[in-house]
């Protein structure tokens, strides 16, 4: 499908904000030669460590690594991992509204030998905020400019059902589309989204079905859209990505065999491109085709590395 180099360059001028669970990604770096003697795990030999915003924070940089402008709005602690979140983020010109809550800021540390990861050690609380905690996020970006919200919900409790219909209210008043990143288990109704954006699992879960019993996706994109009222698009790894749209029909795009270093994020680029594309002029199908670009390019870099528009604006060319 061609995309004009103008719709990338249409990214500039819009202005993105986006609601939810923020995260701070830590990486620790080292290298693995014995075993250790104290249990038959590796012994790591630290080599170095590094910071990266995560989650919904990962979407916002994302936003800013393809042109566009981010504005953030979320829930940390009031702790170290916060102020260094912050700090991440106003390298990338990111303008952040967090509310401060009775809970550790997200944060997600990945052990990695060789470049390959060991383990993983979550500091988080994950139970939903209280109505004091939703009162300030829900004021802190209720006089806010955009031309689109991500709500961006990986059911760390920020998105509660009241803030995700603070943000459809948002979205409605100003006459701007809302695009959703869903995670089922929050128990949140996101009917009235413009566009809500599942995996494959995740579609399989709101519809009730194992994933691995045999369900169509012919059949479960339907019902998606009957149950939300929204475009549905649903990605499948190598399947490719789904596309169904309120007025009916499927589409589906496929996606080229890609050299896979780290899936981590990718969904994350994936709504981020979608939205840009929309707000920008693309159709549905343009801007789905345009962010299974951007995830493939993603998933190529390790960690929670944003893409850019060059690196999209090429990927588009070569294909």
């Amino acid at each position: 499908m061609y995309m004009d180099k103008s719709l990338i360059d249409r990214f500039s001028s819009k202005r993105v904000l986006v609601l939810g669970d923020v995260m701070l990604d830590w990486y620790i770096r080292g290298e693995s030669l014995r075993e250790n003697p104290e249990a038959p795990v590796p012994l790591l030999d630290y080599q170095s460590q590094d910071y990266a915003p995560g989650g919904a924070a990962n979407a916002a940089c994302n936003i800013v690594g393809l042109g566009g402008k981010a504005i953030l709005v979320g829930v940390t602690g009031n702790d170290e991992h916060k102020f260094t979140l912050i700090k991440k983020l106003q390298v990338q010109g990111i303008e952040s509204h967090f509310t401060d809550a009775d809970r550790p800021t997200t944060t997600k540390m990945r052990i990695l030998a060789q470049g390959k990861y060991v383990a993983r050690v979550d500091f988080e609380k994950r139970a939903p905020i209280d109505q004091q905690v939703e009162d300030r996020l829900l004021h802190s970006f209720e006089n806010l400019r955009a031309d689109a919200i991500i709500v961006s919900d990986y059911a760390k409790g920020a998105i509660t059902q009241r803030v995700y219909n603070g943000a459809k209210e948002f979205a409605r008043i100003r006459g701007i589309p809302l695009f959703v990143d869903p995670k089922p288990k929050s128990k949140v109704d996101y009917a009235g989204a413009t566009v809500i954006k599942f995996n494959h699992k995740e579609a399989c879960e709101v519809i009730g079905a194992p994933p691995d019993n045999g369900t169509m996706i012919v059949d479960i994109g339907p019902q998606l859209v009957a149950k939300y009222g929204s475009d549905i698009v649903v990605t499948r790894a190598d399947k490719g990505v789904s596309v169904f749209p309120r007025t009916g029909g499927m589409t589906t795009i496929d996606t080229k065999a890609r050299q896979i270093a780290d899936v981590s994020g990718a969904g994350d680029t994936f709504l981020a491109a979608l939205t840009l594309a929309s707000v920008s002029g693309a159709t549905l199908e343009q801007a789905v085709t345009l962010a299974n670009h951007a995830a493939g390019i993603k998933v190529g870099k390790i960690g929670a590395v944003p893409v850019t528009a060059a690196e999209l604006m090429k990927d588009l060319r070569h294909d």
